[in-house]
């Protein structure tokens, strides 16, 4: 008489558990480049348990030419992951003005991270109608890296240069007595938002007239400052001081960055602090020995002398999909990869600055060698 109740119970019981299965929430996050790729799967397994979350790490292409393509793509299309990342902070104001991110900014607020959050990285993820729709949670911290080993060889100062003209005159001195390309700034269609990104504004910053955008919202191009930033250009090229046939091909970095900076033929380049670990860190194709003692860093001189600056953007800030299957939830698994072990893994694999204070207590982050000074120095500047 009771067999056909209990074996009810249990298939009952079965279907429950095969139903719970197969509509268990998943979250999928776009990454693109295999240390990135790498750092957000190991961190996964903790997140999925700590929000009993399925997470589907959707492969992009590495370029980031390809990767914006790819998801603008599927954005537009209404089939983008519910999670994903842009390579600047720049990329974010289009995307939020197309519908395309879900503002984030209660959330943030409430979240335990918040509070531990540098004040510029807030700053920098809130936009002009005071939403936040990009959780900050690494920094890029970028200024003049140079081939200290190769200047003390060749007798030549390694002081920081105090202006132009200074860093100018030291170029022409790393020609003189070394034969190599003195100093690299990004530039040409190639290489994209990092002309702008990684080179111009550093110099732009430093002259009289700083400001790109005029009051009415426009570009103004025609300021002194433009124009004197164009003119150093000129003159590294004139002057045979830079590299000029690498930045013409698809991938204009390669060459220089990461084959002629190691070897010595390019002896000053801009960077960031990923430099010393995923440019030429051990574990980079073309490592440099012993990189924090042979390559040393200088802050961008102003044009006419005075206090020098580093350039501080956030790096490839995360998003979240307004148009995905549960916004709430995606949130809550962006806030998770902001958490000081998450911040970890992406700056072991990627060399970016965490965008938060107590990153600095952590056991993992230090064990960075190379990146602790400079998240101390944040902790007084920023």
């Amino acid at each position: 008489m009771l067999k056909k109740p209990l074996l009810a119970a249990v298939s009952v019981m079965a279907l429950a558990a095969l139903a719970g299965s197969a509509f268990a929430e998943t979250i999928r996050i776009a990454e693109h480049r295999q240390a990135r790729i790498d750092a957000l799967k190991s961190v996964v397994p903790e997140i999925e348990k700590k929000l009993g979350v399925t997470i589907e790490v959707v492969e992009y292409p590495a370029p980031e030419k390809d990767y914006m393509s790819k998801l603008l793509t599927e954005l537009g299309a209404g089939n983008a992951p519910d999670v994903f990342t842009v390579p600047g902070d720049s990329d974010v104001p289009d995307l939020a003005t197309a519908g395309y991110l879900a503002p984030v900014t209660e959330a943030f607020k409430a979240w335990d991270g918040a509070a531990q959050t540098f004040d510029v990285a807030k700053n920098l993820a809130t936009g002009a109608d005071g939403q936040i729709y990009a959780v900050p949670t690494m920094l890029s911290v970028q200024q003049i890296y140079y081939r200290k080993d190769v200047l003390e060889k060749a007798g030549i100062s390694t002081e920081q240069p105090k202006d132009w003209a200074e860093l100018m005159a030291r170029a022409k001195e790393i020609k003189e007595k070394t034969g190599a390309y003195a100093l690299l700034f990004p530039m040409g269609a190639s290489w994209g938002g990092g002309a702008f990104g990684e080179g111009f504004q550093y110099m732009l910053a430093g002259t009289s007239t700083p400001q790109l955008v005029a009051e009415d919202g426009k570009l103004d191009l025609s300021s002194a400052g433009v124009k004197d930033v164009l003119g150093f250009y000129a003159e590294l090229v004139n002057n045979d001081l830079m590299p000029v046939e690498p930045l013409l091909g698809p991938e204009p970095w390669v060459i220089p960055k990461y084959e002629m900076f190691p070897a010595g033929k390019l002896v000053a380049t801009t960077c960031g602090t990923w430099c010393y670990i995923y440019d030429w860190g051990p574990e980079s194709k073309n490592p440099i020995p012993d990189v924090t003692k042979a390559v040393g860093t200088w802050e961008v001189p102003a044009e006419a002398g005075g206090k020098g600056h580093v350039m501080v953007s956030l790096n490839s800030p995360w998003l979240v999909n307004a148009k995905g299957a549960d916004v709430d939830m995606a949130t809550k698994v962006v806030l998770e990869i902001g958490s000081v072990e998450a911040d970890a893994a992406y700056a072991s694999r990627l060399g970016n600055i965490p965008a938060r204070r107590d990153a600095a207590d952590n056991a993992e982050f230090q064990k960075l060698t190379a990146l602790v000074p400079v998240l101390q120095l944040s902790l007084i500047h920023i």
